[in-house]
């Protein structure tokens, strides 16, 4: 098998018992199947949930807690029990790891993208496992990732991963629940996620969880938009994830070849920057940035909403809706100057066009009315 860059997450069900405490058997089978993948040579990152599952029983509660404070007490006390659990299991297989907790403004924040990237790409080049999990403890709701699926989604593509493992308690994605509907169909592979799917899914996740599949589905989805391939299902033993690999995985298998990865700029302008205004541009602009590879220029322009800078997102709008976002060049000053001169006068108009957004800092939206 090629070497693949793998990015593998695991949920609280897949971690923990039925009282909500770490379960080391099944930890371990987890730990025994990386160290094999990684012995094959792969570059391995790990998103694991379970933190506020671990945690949850030591503080007395006799649940997984609903309330803010309780899941964040929880996950501090819960993610260092974790994550000593892996690097003692892991250790004893010759492999270091080093923690990795997030939030979604590490995302939004586009110098904390890059310094993320930039700190997991050392870590995977120098032969340091990351193990990844959202930073519960300050997170609020407003700032959340949702569940690990995203967040695993998110980090495959800022790591330019190969491919998304997502492990959970059900042996792939189904036309209806499995657990109640013994008719329900199996996909052993799909090319895309159809909206009825999701639809469809149950957005339930376990007792000790957040996730169901619905969030998996949209997980993939988003993944399979930035160019990896992903498997969901579930898997046992020491050769489960080398299984996965080969194709014999009990699960769903999601690939589409047309699907091209962003580079990690376009990653955070498409799915995490926060866009500043909008530029409505006439049909030839349209043309030329959607279908001719070119940049947008001013003279493309005929109306500027919203204050920004250079170097802000900025949403740009065609005929029939928004066709795209992009950083931009020029201030939205410099731009509804440049449309007063030309606007006033006429003809005699000869100031050469700015450039607005170049190519390479434009992303398409995903869908597009022609």
């Amino acid at each position: 098998m090629s070497k693949e860059r793998i990015v593998v997450k695991i949920g609280s069900s897949s971690l923990t018992n039925e009282k909500g405490e770490i379960d080391q058997d099944k930890l371990a089978d987890h730990v025994d199947a990386i160290a094999k993948l990684i012995s094959c040579g792969h570059e391995l990152v790990l998103v694991s949930s379970g933190a506020v599952a671990a945690g949850f029983k030591k503080l007395g509660y006799p649940t997984r807690p609903v309330t803010l404070k309780g899941k964040q007490a929880a996950a501090s006390v819960g993610q260092s029990l974790l994550i000593q659990s892996y690097m003692g299991k892991f250790s004893q297989y010759g492999i270091t790891a080093g923690q990795i907790l997030l939030t979604r403004s590490d995302f939004t924040n586009h110098n904390r993208y890059r310094n993320a990237y930039a700190t997991l790409s050392e870590l995977i080049e120098r032969g340091i496992l990351p193990i990844i999990n959202e930073n519960d403890t300050v997170s609020i709701d407003e700032l959340t990732f949702g569940d690990n699926d995203m967040l695993s989604s998110l980090v495959s593509g800022l790591i330019h991963a190969d491919r998304l493992i997502i492990l959970t308690d059900i042996n792939g994605i189904y036309d209806g629940n499995p657990r109640i509907n013994f008719n329900a169909k199996k996909y052993n592979f799909l090319e895309e996620i159809p909206e009825h799917l999701i639809n469809a899914a149950d957005s339930t996740g376990s007792k000790v969880g957040t996730g169901g599949m619905k969030s998996k589905l949209i997980a993939a989805k988003t993944a399979l938009s930035l160019g990896v391939s992903i498997f969901i299902g579930t898997g046992n033993g020491v050769n489960k994830l080398t299984e996965i690999i080969d194709g014999k995985g009990d699960g769903t298998y999601i690939s589409n070849r047309s699907s091209h990865a962003l580079n990690t700029k376009k990653q955070w302008i498409a799915l995490h920057s926060e866009s500043r205004g909008k530029i409505h541009v006439d049909e030839g602009a349209m043309e030329a940035i959607l279908y001719n590879g070119k940049s947008l220029l001013s003279a493309g322009v005929y109306k500027v909403n919203g204050t920004f800078e250079r170097g802000d997102v900025v949403e740009v709008v065609g005929n029939k809706g928004i066709i795209g976002k992009g950083e931009v060049s020029c201030s939205s000053e410099d731009l509804n100057r440049f449309l007063f001169d030309k606007a006033n006068q006429g003809e005699h108009f000869q100031e050469l066009s700015l450039e607005v957004i170049h190519r390479n800092n434009w992303v398409k939206a995903r869908k597009v009315r022609r």
